[in-house]
């Protein structure tokens, strides 16, 4: 699946190197489960990046967050995981997630293990889920007006 158009735009106020890294992640995630829609919202402290069988963020399974110095990895319903012996941060009732500087450095193997429960989990919540996607999108589900956004750097 392309990326909305509109994601690089979305990108561009963030260094070279973290918009390399969030669509390395992108495409991470994307390989592995290619019929997952891309839900993306401009928002007002980041860009945010929802990975989902529907077309709703309940049913999301996993997200990126797109800061000024990282990447954020989140799992959706992370404090439900079982198979990881990675550390996720996090204090809230089930979003988890690891911060990530570097592709070269992330743990694709231990958090593709992660991934499958999650989607699991996420279609245990709505076996609708379970039919097979054949038409994946990438959608702008918002844009916030006003931004906090890193100042744009020379690369």
């Amino acid at each position: 699946m392309e990326p909305n158009r509109q994601l690089n735009n979305f990108l561009e106020p963030y260094d070279k190197e973290i918009q390399k890294l969030t669509l390395q992640l992108r495409d991470y995630i994307t390989g592995l489960v290619p019929e997952a829609n891309e839900l993306i919202w401009d928002n007002y402290n980041a860009v945010a990046i929802a990975y989902s069988k529907s077309e709703k963020l309940k049913d999301a399974f996993c997200h990126l967050a797109v800061y000024s110095g990282h990447v954020n990895f989140g799992f959706n319903r992370g404090a439900e995981l079982t198979k990881t012996d990675i550390k996720l941060k996090g204090t809230g009732k089930l979003i988890r997630h690891i911060s990530v500087k570097e592709f070269d450095t992330f743990p694709k193997q231990e958090i593709e293990k992660m991934i499958w429960e999650a989607v699991g989990i996420s279609e245990s919540l709505n076996t609708e889920l379970i039919q097979s996607n054949s038409n994946p999108r990438s959608i702008v589900m918002s844009v916030s007006a006003r931004k906090i956004r890193p100042k744009k750097k020379d690369n």
